[in-house]
C-alpha cells in the first residue's frame, strides 16, 4: 500500500510563543517554545484529507491545488494552527476518477482518521464522492465550480464555501457578452456535468439578454483533436463561447485559431481553456483581442491589491501567473485560490465551533452555515464573498479580461449581486 503524502506542520518558536500567557510554561511543564498548545484540549494535529487530482485529466489543476494548499497550511500553522493545534494535510490521489474519489474519501474517514475531507475540483468526482462522505458523516469541503452543491443534489456534509459556481458565473457574464460581443452564440464545452452546467445556465442567461445559443457542441473530455468539430459552427454565429479542460486544452485553442485564421467571430472563453497554458505560446497569436472569464486575473493588474501581492508571494507565482522558480510552469490561477480561501474558512469554522474532534463535525458544519459576508483580505485575496448557509454555496466577484498586447487586461468586474440566484435547497433542514 502506498503511503499517503503528508504536509508536516510548520511551526517556529517565535510563532508558538506569541500565543502564551505569562505563566503558561511553568504551569504546563511543556518545553519552552511549545506551550502555545497548552490551551488546547489536544495537541494532536487536525488532519485534513486532501483529495487531489495528481493524475488523470485534472493533473495540472491538482499540481497547483497542492502548492496552494501547502502554502495556506504553512500560513495557518505559522499563526498558531487551529484551536492551538497544528494542521496536517494527508493527500491521496483520486486519479480525477469518481470511483477512486469515493474510495479516497473512505480512506480519509476509516484509515487516516481525518477530521474532514477537502479539495476536490472536477464535478464528476464530486458527484461520485459526496454520497460516501454523507454516509461516513465526514465534512467534505469541495473546491469545484459545478452547480452540484447549490442544486440540492448532494447532502449536508458537502460544502463549497471558497469558490463560486458556474450558474453564478455565467449569469454575471451573459449581459456583457450580449451587449458587447453578439447575440448569436455557439457553445463548445466538455461533455460532463461541468460542461452541462455551462450549456444549460448560459443558454438561459443569454436568452434573458435577447440572445440565443445557435449551436451546442459537446466534446468528450478525453478528446485530443478538435478540428473535426469546428465545421459544425453555424455561419451566423456572432460569438464562440468556449470552455475546455484537461491536458489537450492547448491543442484545442491552437486548432481553433488554425481553423478560423483572421475571420473568426468574436471569441469569449472561460480561462479553463487556457489554465496552465502560457498565452504567449506559439500558435495562440489569434487570441489577441479575444475575451476571457477569469475567477482571479492571472496577470497582475494595474490596481493590484496588497492581498493579491501577498498571496502570489506565498504560493510562488509571479506577476504573469507563472511559477517564480520556472516561468514555463503556468498556474491555474483562476481556480487554485479556492483552496487557500476554503482552508481559511475551515479554520474560522473550527474556531467558532471550538472543534476538538470528530464528535464536533456537526457543530463545524453549523458554524460554517452561519457565515455570510467575507471581506476582501489576506484570507480572501480573490475578493469579497457572500456565503449562503442554506445552499452551502459562496458568491463573489467575476472578472472579464481582454487579451491586449499579449496580456490579460481587466475590462469588467461584476458585483456580487450580479451573481445571486434563488435558493434551490435548504441543507440546514436536513438531519445530520
Amino acid at each position: 500500500m502506498t503511503k499517503a503524502n503528508k504536509i508536516k506542520p510548520h511551526f517556529t518558536r517565535r510563532n508558538a510563543i506569541k500565543t502564551l500567557g505569562a505563566g503558561t510554561v511553568a504551569a504546563s511543564g511543556l518545553l519552552p517554545g511549545m506551550s502555545g498548545f497548552a490551551q488546547a484540549q489536544s495537541s494532536e494535529p487536525i488532519k485534513i484529507g486532501f483529495q487531489v487530482h495528481r493524475t488523470g485529466i485534472g493533473a495540472a489543476y491538482g499540481r497547483w491545488y497542492d502548492r496552494t494548499t501547502t502554502a495556506a497550511v504553512k500560513r495557518i500553522n505559522d499563526m498558531g494552527g487551529i484551536n492551538g493545534r497544528p494542521v496536517e494535510i494527508i493527500a491521496e490521489d483520486d486519479g480525477t476518477d469518481p470511483k477512486r474519489g469515493a474510495e479516497v474519501v473512505e480512506k480519509f474517514a476509516t484509515q487516516h482518521n481525518c477530521d474532514i475531507a477537502f479539495g476536490t475540483l472536477f464535478s464528476h468526482v464530486v458527484f461520485g464522492s459526496s454520497p460516501r462522505a454523507g454516509e461516513l458523516k465526514i465534512p467534505y469541503f469541495v473546491v469545484s465550480e459545478g452547480h452540484h452543491v447549490a442544486s440540492g443534489k448532494l447532502n449536508r456534509y458537502t460544502l463549497q464555501p471558497g469558490i463560486t459556481d458556474v450558474k453564478s458565473q455565467v449569469q454575471a457574464m451573459a449581459p456583457y457578452v450580449g451587449s458587447n460581443l453578439g447575440k448569436k452564440v455557439t457553445m463548445i464545452y466538455p461533455d460532463f456535468a461541468f460542461g452541462h452546467d455551462h450549456r444549460d445556465f448560459f443558454s438561459e442567461a443569454i436568452e434573458r439578454e435577447g440572445g440565443e445559443v445557435v449551436a451546442k457542441i459537446a466534446i468528450p473530455p478525453t478528446e485530443t483533436s478538435f478540428t473535426r468539430y469546428f465545421p459544425n459552427i453555424p455561419r451566423d454565429t456572432e460569438v464562440i463561447y468556449h470552455v475546455m479542460v484537461g491536458p489537450a486544452v492547448l491543442t484545442f485553442v491552437k486548432e481553433m485559431g488554425e481553423f478560423f485564421g483572421d475571420n473568426s467571430p468574436e471569441i469569449f472563453g472561460f480561462i479553463d481553456s487556457l489554465e496552465a497554458v502560457d498565452i504567449a505560446s506559439p500558435g495562440l497569436e489569434f487570441l489577441e483581442g479575444t475575451y476571457f472569464w477569469e475567477g482571479f486575473p492571472r496577470h497582475a493588474q494595474a490596481d493590484q491589491s496588497e492581498f493579491d501581492k501577498t498571496y502570489r508571494a506565498a504560493v510562488g507565482v509571479d506577476d504573469m501567473g507563472a511559477s517564480t522558480s520556472d516561468p514555463a510552469d503556468v498556474s491555474t490561477y483562476s481556480h487554485m485560490f479556492g483552496c487557500w480561501e476554503t482552508l481559511n474558512i475551515i479554520k474560522r469554522g473550527m474556531e467558532a465551533a471550538d472543534y476538538q474532534g470528530p464528535d464536533n463535525r456537526a457543530a463545524l458544519i453549523e458554524a460554517v452555515e452561519a457565515m455570510s459576508d467575507m471581506e476582501h483580505s489576506e484570507d480572501h485575496p480573490q475578493g469579497a464573498k457572500r456565503f449562503n448557509g442554506k445552499t452551502h454555496q459562496t458568491f463573489g466577484h467575476q472578472y472579464i479580461t481582454k487579451v491586449t498586447g499579449g496580456k490579460l487586461e481587466l475590462v469588467h468586474t461584476t458585483s456580487i449581486e450580479d451573481t445571486l440566484y434563488e435558493d434551490e435547497v435548504d441543507y440546514t433542514t436536513q438531519a445530520f
